[in-house]
Parts: structure tokens; sequence; C-alpha cells
């Protein structure tokens, strides 16, 4: 079953995160639903649209809820492309919610802001779909990071029926996926983990010191937070479980974790933030993709947990240095729990000079090379 075409579906994501057109006049309801062939726009008087596909006659309705988060400085419509194919993949499974919540300069307000935000707009959607059994989340950059703040926000136990053990939801569904592409989930700060800055300590130092032009969330991708109330950095409390946030079991109770990466031409999310590794744990590429399909996938790793940590912090204890090496710290716990690694490369392409946004085919006229990595993504969900 086909979904319209891709600038119908541009206009109704555009719709839900700006205004003005005739859709924006017949808000006199607190919900509509808009038919565009066979696509449903579902969407309530606060602007948010879920994209399902609609069946003639009566159906079950999706059960499975997927949430797309955009990154830095983006919209809703970045995540067009992703959503129309993952609709045609699983037309009978899924609602689609691009959210909207945090665009534009919005993402300057901080991580644990929007992940707030995010929070609250997913109670929102699961409100209007009562049908729905699972959730799962899809990031890109940091949307990733977004995305983490809000399922700790969103983390909560069922109380256990006779001796079974609590069962861990998000917002009251059950977790499934969660999937981070070109996510600094180790933050931007030194270690090379910005590309653009060529290793340049010089560079990386400035960066840090100007973290704040990018305001608070600046701050916080840099690891530069720590100093304004007396705690550790976002990022670095973000990988434990705090007395109101269970960050870390949040994250651990989906049943997989997926993160997408760029092995070069990413100027601003480096190989290692993005796959959670240390520099010496990056694998070796082989020439040509791993699968003809998939001809920009060159690693696939399966579920697995970091096995040298430990080895490591005798390493870094035995150099005799006073200061905590917080990236190290990020990569111990978030390895911890099981994480599949799609290691990314455009190298040949033109495109492979935006591979920030290709990944994501964040604008299919620029970054079209990118399909077969949102096609890997579909393939490999589970609804």
């Amino acid at each position: 079953m086909e979904v319209e075409e891709d600038s119908k579906i541009h206009g109704i994501v555009e719709e839900d995160g700006h205004g003005g057109s005739d859709l924006t006049k017949k808000k006199k309801k607190k919900e509509k639903k808009y038919w565009m062939g066979c696509l449903r726009a579902e969407s309530d008087e606060s602007g948010n649209v879920d994209l399902s596909v609609e069946f003639p006659g009566e159906r079950a309705e999706p059960t499975h809820l997927v949430v797309m988060v955009n990154g830095l400085i983006g919209s809703a419509q970045n995540w067009r492309f992703a959503a129309k194919q993952m609709l045609k993949k699983y037309p009978q499974d899924l609602i689609v919610h691009c959210s909207r919540r945090n665009h534009s300069t919005q993402t300057f307000d901080g991580v644990d802001v929007m992940g707030q935000r995010l929070a609250e707009e997913v109670r929102t959607v699961i409100k209007r779909h009562p049908s729905l059994q699972k959730i799962s989340f899809v990031g890109h950059s940091l949307g990733g990071l977004i995305a983490r703040y809000a399922v700790a926000c969103l983390y909560e136990q069922e109380s256990p029926q006779n001796s079974e053990e609590p069962k861990e939801r998000i917002a009251g569904l059950e977790p499934v996926c969660f999937i981070t592409s070109a996510t600094p989930h180790l933050g931007s700060r030194g270690h090379k983990q910005v590309p653009l800055f060529s290793g340049s300590h010089t560079l990386e130092k400035l960066a840090t010191r100007m973290s704040w032009c990018l305001g608070k969330t600046g701050k916080h991708l840099f690891l530069a937070d720590g100093d304004d109330d007396g705690k550790p950095p976002l990022l670095l409390r973000m990988v434990s479980d705090r007395r109101n946030l269970r960050f870390i079991s949040a994250l651990r109770c989906f049943k997989r974790r997926i993160a997408y990466a760029n092995t070069s031409f990413d100027h601003l999310v480096g190989w290692s933030t993005s796959s959670i590794r240390r520099r010496s744990e990056l694998p070796k590429l082989q020439r040509g993709p791993v699968n003809e399909k998939y001809p920009h996938i060159v690693n696939v790793e399966g579920p697995g947990t970091s096995s040298n940590h430990e080895e490591v912090q005798s390493e870094t204890n035995s150099n005799g240095s006073k200061n905590f090496d917080m990236e190290e710290e990020m990569i111990r716990e978030l390895t911890k729990m099981s994480w599949e690694r799609v290691d990314v490369s455009f190298r040949g392409t033109v495109q492979r000079f935006l591979a920030h946004n290709t990944i994501q085919v964040k604008t299919k006229m620029i970054n079209s090379a990118g399909a077969d990595v949102i096609q890997h993504m579909i393939d490999n969900f589970e609804p």
C-alpha cells in the first residue's frame, strides 16, 4: 500500500510545527482527522499531528507508538522521509509521531528542559490513542539525548501481581526499541568528538569556552555546566539513576538499543561518541558494504556490553591523574547494558560532506544517499 507523495507528507508535518493554513482555521474541536489518500493525520488543539495509514473498512487500531525526535535547530519536518517509509513497511501496526515540541531555537534551552517537554508531549499523544501498548523512540543527533532524558521522566514500574517482578514501563507502555542516529552520547568536549576541530586541543578548548553561544544546550553538550550549580555535568548525571529520574533503568528497560554512527565526514559528531566506544575499540572496516541492499552500512555489531572497562579504569588510575575522566565514566556506565551498533560510511558519494544530515535523510533532495540507512533501520525494527 502506497502512502501519498512526499510533498503532501511535508505539508502535514509542517502544519505540525507552524500555522496559518486552512487546517489551522478549522481548529474548533479538540481533535480532528485528515485524510491524504490513505495517510491519516490526526491533530489536536495544540497542533500535535500523528501519522498512520488508513484502510478501507474496519480494522484494529495501531498498538505501537514510534516517537521521532529532531536534533539541534531542527523540526518535525526533518523526519518526514523516515516516517513515510516506516508507515509503508508497517501500515497496520504503527502510529508515527514526529515531535514538534522542541524545534528551531527552542533546541538551545537545554537537554533537561527539552526532555521534560518531550515527555509531556508523549503523554498527550498516548491519551489520544487508548489502543497503544508499545513505544519506541528514534532520535537524530541531539534528539537522542533529549529522548534519553524524556524516557527517564516517563519511566515507571507497575505493581507486581503475586510473586511476579514489577514490570517496567515507559508512560505505561511496553518499551521496545530505542534508536539513535549520530547522537553525541558522550558529549562534544575534547577527545576529537567534534571532527570539525581536527583534533586541535586549542580549538576544542575554545569551543568549550564558547559553548554558551548555543545556550544551555551548548553547556550540556560540552560538559561545561558542572560549575553552575555545583553538580556534575548533566550528561554525566544521565548515566546513573537519580532519586527522581531513573536514567539508566529507563534506558535498560527497552528491549533493544541501537546506535547508528557515521564513521567519517560527520563534522559535528564523531564516530566514538555516536557509537559509544573508546577510540581503541573502533573497528577496522572492511571494504564495501556488509550487505548490497544497504550500500552505506559498513559494519554491524550485535548486542554487546563493554568487557574491558575495568582494565581501562585501572590504566587511568595508574597514571596518577587527579582529573576525573568524564568521558570514560559515561562509556563505562552506558555499556553496562547491551547496544547494537551500526556503522555508516558515505565515502565515495558527493553527499558525504553532509553526512550528519544524510544519515537521517533530513532533506530528500540533498540527503537521499541515506535512504538505505533508513531502510536498514526499518527492516530491523520490531513492530
